[in-house]
């Protein structure tokens, strides 16, 4: 069993970690936001050559956060879907 002084000190780092793991999960969702807002708008003004080549970065980034658990997988196919839906509909049109 571990003494009271070396309990405490797990808890101390185990909360620094939760500290850096949130602080850096809080940076990447900002990243993704920020990245399917950007073909959002690129598919909203009809800019096709934009969409597809930034479509592969955001795919890229999607699939790295949902392999790192910082989103569901669920989601990550979600957005993935329904990005190259929209491109393949403005790309027929």
């Amino acid at each position: 069993m571990l003494s009271l002084a070396n309990r405490i000190k797990a808890g101390l780092k185990a909360n620094r970690q939760n500290i850096k793991r949130r602080s850096h999960n809080r940076e990447m969702r900002s990243k993704l936001r920020g990245a399917l807002k950007a073909i959002r708008a690129m598919l909203d003004e009809k800019d096709l050559e934009g969409a597809k080549n930034s479509l592969g970065k955001t795919v890229s980034l999607i699939d790295k956060m949902a392999s790192k658990k910082i989103i569901h997988s669920n989601t990550a196919g979600r957005y993935k879907s329904r990005l190259s839906t929209q491109l393949a509909n403005l790309s027929s049109s």
